[in-house]
C-alpha cells in the first residue's frame, strides 16, 4: 500500500513539473511573440512615413526646383528606412528613422523658405499625414519597447531563467534613437 502511494506521489510530482515546464515554456514564447509583434508595429510605421516621402518631396520640388541635394538626401534616407524596416535589425531601425529624420529636417528648412508652399493644401495635408505617422511611430517605438521590458524582465528571474534555452528566448534590444536624434523632426510651421 505504502509502494502505491509513493508511486502516485512521484506521478502527481513529475506531473505539476511537467505543468510548470509548460508554462514556463508558453509564457516565454508569448512574450517573445509580443516583442516580435511589437517590431512589426514600427516596421509599418516606418514604411508609411517612407511611403509619404516621395509625395512630399514632389510637392517642395515644384516650389523649390535647385534644392536638388536635399531632395537626393531625402530619397536615400527613404531607401534606408524602407530597406531597414524590411530586414533590418533594431539598431539598424533607428538609425536608417535618425537618418530620415535629419533629411526632412532640412527638407523642412527648404520649404520654410517659400510661403506659398507653406500655404499649399497638397503640402499641409502632407504634413498632417506625416505628423499622425510620427505620432503613431512614436507609441510603436514605446509599445515595442514596453513588451522587451516584459520579456527580458522574464528571461533575467527565476524560475523564467530556466526554460529560456528550451523555449529559444532571450534578451532583446531596446529601440534607442541614435544620438541626437531622440526628439521627433519638427512638421510643424
Amino acid at each position: 500500500m505504502t509502494a502505491i502511494i509513493l508511486i502516485v506521489i512521484i506521478v502527481v510530482i513529475v506531473v505539476l513539473l511537467a505543468v510548470f515546464a509548460m508554462v514556463g515554456f508558453n509564457k516565454l514564447r508569448r512574450a517573445d511573440i509580443a516583442a516580435q509583434e511589437a517590431l512589426g508595429g514600427i516596421d509599418v510605421a516606418l514604411t508609411r512615413r517612407a511611403d509619404l516621402i516621395p509625395n512630399l518631396v514632389n510637392t517642395v520640388k515644384g516650389y523649390a526646383a535647385h534644392e536638388r541635394g536635399v531632395f537626393e538626401e531625402v530619397t536615400a534616407a527613404r531607401a534606408g528606412v524602407a530597406q531597414a524596416a524590411q530586414n533590418g535589425t533594431v539598431e539598424q531601425k533607428a538609425a536608417a528613422d535618425g537618418a530620415l529624420g535629419q533629411a526632412l529636417g532640412r527638407l523642412f528648412a527648404v520649404a520654410e523658405n517659400y510661403p506659398d508652399l507653406k500655404a499649399s493644401s497638397n503640402f499641409i495635408q502632407l504634413q498632417n499625414e506625416l505628423s499622425d505617422t510620427e505620432n503613431k511611430l512614436s507609441f510603436a517605438r514605446q509599445f515595442y519597447n514596453d513588451a522587451v521590458a516584459r520579456l527580458n524582465s522574464l528571461v533575467q528571474t527565476i524560475p523564467w531563467m530556466l526554460f529560456t534555452g528550451i523555449a529559444k528566448v532571450g534578451n532583446r534590444d531596446f529601440y534607442r534613437a541614435p544620438e541626437g536624434q531622440q526628439a521627433p523632426p519638427q512638421v510643424q510651421f
